[in-house]
């Protein structure tokens, strides 16, 4: 997210499916049975999964080699 050439929604989006999980409303309240919970199950990693698939694959290379080399 902090690297400079990450697109702004793909920004956005991350921001957002965070702000969700952190957030005490839900778009399907969780009292309803399976449903109230399937709704945090999809839209999360869906928006987590759109936000991946739009960083270009030089970024996500680049990011990567940069945290393993930070860990060794």
């Amino acid at each position: 997210m902090h690297h400079p050439l990450t697109p702004k929604l793909a920004k956005f989006l991350l921001w957002l499916a965070l702000g969700y999980l952190l957030l005490p409303f839900d778009l399907i309240p969780d009292f309803i049975p399976l449903i109230g919970q399937l709704d945090d199950v999809v839209i999360v990693p869906g928006l987590i999964y759109l936000a991946l698939k739009m960083i270009p694959p030089e970024i996500m290379i680049e990011c990567r080699e940069q945290v393993r080399k930070e860990i060794t």
